[in-house]
């Protein structure tokens, strides 16, 4: 009985250091957020100072449609909003109410996707592309990114979907869709932020 106190302190100090997996993941999606906030902010930036860098070929204004981009911009937004409407429906446990709003996420993500891709094509038919000149090396490069970003978390989306049709709803698939949506939703923050400097700063 005498040992009985220092069992417990040992078990005390052994729960003290326990740190919650899902605890962990979340700090490391947070890290991972910073240094993906540094890359397009640094993709920002590079776009800013080379906006005149147009060589003598077309601008942004002279070739950009912004009726395209209006359209993509409402998919992507009305996508945060489904993805947020999942998470509601994983927290109230309605499985397959939340599959079928992950799905209309993907959905209106692929849409943006297709969308983006007719414009590249478009824009490398008129005699845009990455060695026309400094602006449309930026461009590129900055919109290709964001478009990367979106299929992977299309790509990571469906990963999730079948974990939880196999697995059910676990703590730690309510995890990762709670990060996905988070993901999601800086995604289209950063849609916003080129929107205005990309797009509407060219075309107006």
């Amino acid at each position: 009985m005498a040992q009985s106190p220092a069992h417990g302190t040992d078990h005390h100090h052994h729960a003290a250091g326990h740190h919650d997996p899902q605890d962990i993941k979340l700090l490391g999606f947070w890290i991972f957020l910073v240094t993906d906030v540094i890359l397009f902010a640094t993709l920002f930036a590079t776009f800013i100072v080379l906006r005149g860098g147009t060589d003598g070929g077309p601008t942004g204004a002279e070739l950009l449609e912004i009726n395209g981009i209006i359209i993509s911009t409402f998919l992507l937004l009305t996508s945060s909003f489904t993805s947020g409407v999942a998470v509601l429906a994983m927290h109230q446990h309605k499985i397959k109410q939340m599959l079928i709003w992950l799905v209309i996420t993907g959905l209106l993500g692929a849409g943006f996707l297709y969308l983006e891709i007719n414009e590249f094509l478009h824009l490398i038919h008129e005699g845009a592309t990455l060695q026309t000149s400094a602006y449309w090396s930026a461009f590129f490069t900055l919109v290709g990114t964001h478009g990367v970003h979106v299929t992977v978390g299309i790509g990571w989306m469906i990963s999730i979907m079948i974990q939880i049709v196999r697995r059910g709803l676990t703590d730690d698939t309510k995890g990762k869709v709670t990060v996905f949506s988070l993901y999601w939703h800086f995604l289209d923050a950063v849609w916003i932020f080129l929107l205005s400097i990309v797009y509407l700063m060219e075309v107006m």
